[in-house]
């Protein structure tokens, strides 16, 4: 249950950004490098909060530890975050928004029977 926990947390985290835009441009507004994401759960059967260390490379988001996990997200000029993580049948969903050294957003996963939900936060490192 615990790595559940921590996929869903790690979802919503990474789900914090955006629409399909042109990852690209995200570069010229300066989202690009090391973000520390904390993932907060408030609904559900999920550990309380995780952190993540979290890359933003010319609009796309990624994880940068070393767990294996099945990240896509994006992240559009304007700092809106889309993003959804896989750890075999379980996943999670994540949306929000960056700008300048912090961010916000929602995050909600499910896998087998428990399904969880919060928010997060971001930092620049």
């Amino acid at each position: 249950m615990r790595s559940f926990a921590k996929l869903l947390i790690f979802g919503a985290l990474m789900a914090g950004a955006g629409y399909g835009g042109q990852p690209a441009a995200a570069v010229a507004g300066g989202l690009d490098g090391t973000w520390s994401v904390l993932i907060i759960t408030e609904k559900g059967d999920c550990d309380r909060g995780y952190r993540y260390e979290v890359k933003v490379a010319n609009g796309h988001v990624s994880y940068a530890g070393d767990a294996s996990l099945d990240m896509n997200g994006t992240v559009t000029p304007s700092g809106l975050v889309k993003v959804s993580i896989r750890l075999g049948s379980k996943g999670a969903e994540g949306v929000g928004h960056l700008s300048g050294q912090s961010g916000v957003g929602t995050w909600h996963g499910a896998g087998g029977n428990s399904t969880c939900a919060g928010r997060w936060e971001a930092e620049r490192r």
